[in-house]
């Protein structure tokens, strides 16, 4: 099974992309999924070269609004502690790749 690279992330890089890249550790290690993390801020998007972004449901707006079609999947989320949100957008990814 191919093993997935997400960058975490959020506008600065600091407080809560943070929290966020330790809630989906916490997820993607309770499920047993091939997915690593890097964590960053939203100016290491255009050279990232995974598979998934990660980030908060405002930013994950502006990328969509942007129409960014060469950027890998985002999985945006609202509430960055709630762990049931966090696996149901790694889900949706997981399932569009055909590892779910």
């Amino acid at each position: 099974m191919a093993t997935y690279k997400a960058l975490v992330c959020c506008r600065a890089g600091v407080g809560s992309s943070v929290i966020l890249e330790t809630r989906v550790k916490q997820v993607v290690a309770d499920e047993g999924w091939p997915i690593e993390t890097t964590h960053g801020s939203a100016d290491q998007i255009a050279g990232f070269d995974g598979d998934l972004i990660v980030t908060m449901s405002d930013l994950g707006l502006i990328l969509e609004d942007e129409g960014k079609k060469d950027l890998p999947y985002v999985v945006s989320v609202r509430n960055i502690v709630d762990a049931a949100e966090i696996k149901a957008g790694l889900e949706g990814f997981l399932k569009e790749k055909g590892a779910l």
